[in-house]
């Protein structure tokens, strides 16, 4: 039998990264894209000091999700794609379509590369920000993947509007093209754990904030969590069982963890390193009143004080996942932060 080869966006990612750490540790050959070839040495060193086996099986192509040049050579040959490639900015950005556009022009492009390639299935890299944000708010309600966010909700910001609109083409185009390649979609929650290289990528960026001192205290904010290696090893799964063709899965693990919880455990786990490791909680009338004049804070107003009950139970039942407790993704991230010399940078 062939030895199977795995298209993987955006070699340099967080998710991506992991992604290809497993892929060669499994034997298959993965090429991996990078806006530029100049990076290529950098991706490999990144990947080299997290652990990478196999580095011979991987390859590089440049392509960008703004431009078509490049997407033919990359799915050349490729039985599966994992596109994880995306703008991640969560937060205030002073303009929405920097998020916006690349993320739905470039699942365009990659799905409609993958198709003319005869690629067998695609796992594309959606969030929870494309499920859970612009609903009425209801503390009883568990998301799961029959949700979809209702862009120009409530607490809809760039990164979530982006990350909806970029899944709904996605399936559209797949529903009025048609396509024999196979499209499946991952939704994890926040994902943190061991950072790869320099780069602090999305929701690790809270325990960064924390371990550095950079707020003064907690909002009474809560964050559903998944560990990064367990988001990988989803996107193997999803590539190769059967029943996934089609389907969305939410990639969540237990209750929305309090953020003076996650601050609590750094402190507790981290011991002097988590020196700067605030201890209080803010009121949520202080943070209102600090939205008045500060962007980021507006943000975050709308989920104050509330916890959003998530469901992983169709990863659970058709991909056979199982993944760790969030703590370890929250220690995990600290630990490497701090070893990185990564935390006041």
């Amino acid at each position: 039998m062939t030895q199977q080869h795995v298209l993987v966006t955006g070699g340099s990612g967080f998710i991506a990264g992991h992604c290809i750490l497993q892929l060669l540790e499994q034997g298959y050959r993965v090429r991996t894209t990078i806006r530029s070839l100049s990076r290529e040495a950098a991706v490999r060193a990144v990947l080299s000091e997290a652990g990478m086996v196999n580095g011979d099986a991987l390859s590089f192509v440049a392509a960008d999700l703004t431009s078509d040049a490049g997407w033919a050579d990359a799915v050349a040959g490729t039985d599966f794609v994992l596109h994880v490639a995306s703008p991640v900015m969560p937060g205030h950005v002073d303009n929405p379509d920097d998020v916006i556009v690349p993320a739905r022009e470039g699942t365009l492009r990659v799905l409609r590369a993958a198709h003319d390639a005869g690629v067998k299935r695609v796992v594309l890299t959606s969030a929870f920000h494309a499920v859970g944000w612009g609903h009425p708010r209801d503390n009883d309600h568990v998301f799961t993947e029959d949700d979809w966010t209702v862009v120009g909700g409530p607490g809809v910001d760039a990164y979530a509007e982006a990350k909806t609109l970029a899944e709904r083409v996605a399936w559209d185009l797949l529903e009025t093209e048609g396509s024999s390649t196979e499209l499946v979609t991952m939704l994890p929650v926040a994902v943190m754990g061991p950072v790869m290289g320099n780069d602090i990528s999305g929701s690790n960026n809270i325990i960064k904030r924390i371990l550095s001192g950079d707020i003064p205290g907690y909002p009474s904010l809560f964050f559903p969590i998944v560990d990064v290696r367990d988001v990988a090893a989803a996107h193997l799964l999803a590539m190769t069982t059967k029943e996934a063709a089609g389907q969305r899965f939410l990639l969540s693990n237990g209750p929305a963890v309090p953020m003076k919880e996650i601050g609590s455990l750094i402190k507790t786990r981290l011991g002097a390193a988590a020196s700067k490791v605030p201890t209080r909680s803010l009121p949520d009338l202080a943070v209102k009143a600090g939205a008045r004049l500060n962007p980021q804070l507006r943000e975050i107003v709308p989920d104050l004080g509330y916890a959003r009950k998530t469901s992983n139970a169709k990863a659970y039942r058709v991909l056979g996942w199982q993944p760790r407790d969030p703590k370890e993704a929250i220690i995990a991230a600290a630990e490497s932060l701090v070893a990185k010399d990564l935390v006041h940078k």
